[in-house]
């Protein structure tokens, strides 16, 4: 019996923001196979998700030494869905409930390159001075002129998703449950928002949809695909083992645009479908298990 929904994706997206150093911002990084690739981080795409597929749209918190969710008898992960992506409440009585759905880093494809951008408010300060009646050569300090530098990246990168859809809508601790309809509609509204994904990052717009996606409903709650899908040299690797895996009652999904060099193989040995296609077909999928 299939018990999850799996999608592993390749999208050309930015990576997220560590630690800065003064006025330097550097992007996540992580270190392996003797290299440094730049990464968004699991819990900015999580954010993301939860943001733009609209499942926070109800939420409320409350401060009980951290910020925390707001969790009650009357509010639930059962009623509220910004709990669908888990809480802790340590109010009173401690409650956790884990995330129905996990996601992993979103890694680069290629390994790490510094393109540094470089940056100041020199319009700004200057509206400052005017307003000061000062000389903002003289008196930059008091006029806030600022410069400011930041790491820049983006590129393909590969990301995991898989969502537990026994355990959608549901809240052991309270003993609640969503209806069906209202299970199928998070799950969907998710999948949308990976299918639409966009990123604000630096104040600018970053369209990280997939350029090419893998996967669907499967009787395994784990990142099936997370193994297989590999990029080198703007090639996607299509292996025996990526085949084997695509037969077992999975499909994948293209968008054309020549995003990979060798985008005729893919079509030829994988027949992917074109991306909304791809996407309606799960969100069938989707409403048929619950029964919506």
């Amino acid at each position: 019996m299939k018990k999850a929904l799996t999608l592993t994706v390749v999208a050309n997206m930015t990576a997220n923001y560590s630690e800065g150093l003064g006025n330097i911002s550097s992007v996540q990084k992580v270190f392996k196979n003797k290299k440094v690739y730049s990464i968004r981080s699991r819990e900015s795409l999580k954010n993301a998700i939860m943001v733009q597929s609209g499942l926070y749209d109800d939420l409320q918190t409350e401060v009980d030494g951290a910020t925390q969710k707001l969790v009650t008898e009357k509010l639930t992960a059962a009623n509220c869905k910004a709990l669908e992506g888990g809480y802790m409440s340590t109010k009173g009585t401690t409650y956790i409930r884990k995330s129905s759905f996990y996601l992993t880093d979103a890694i680069s494809t290629d390994n790490f390159v510094n393109e540094t951008r470089f940056h100041n408010n020199l319009y700004l300060a200057s509206t400052e001075a005017k307003q000061k009646g000062i000389n903002l050569q003289e008196k930059s300090k008091e006029s806030g002129l600022m410069p400011y530098q930041y790491e820049y990246d983006k590129s393909l990168k590969v990301y995991s998703f898989t969502m537990d859809l026994e355990m959608v809508g549901k809240d052991e601790n309270f003993n609640a449950e969503a209806t069906s309809a209202e299970k199928a509609n998070r799950v969907i509204a998710i999948v949308e928002a990976i299918e639409n994904l966009s990123l604000v990052v630096k104040g600018n717009l970053d369209n990280a949809e997939p350029v090419f996606v893998i996967g669907g409903l499967s009787p395994r709650k784990t990142h099936f695909f997370e193994n297989v899908v590999r990029v080198q040299g703007e090639k996607l690797i299509i292996s025996d083992d990526l085949l084997g895996k695509l037969e077992k009652g999975f499909n994948c999904g293209l968008l054309r645009g020549n995003e990979f060099l060798n985008e005729e193989e893919i079509v030829e040995k994988l027949k992917p479908q074109n991306m909304t296609a791809f996407f309606n077909d799960i969100k069938s999928e989707i409403n048929n298990w619950y029964g919506v």
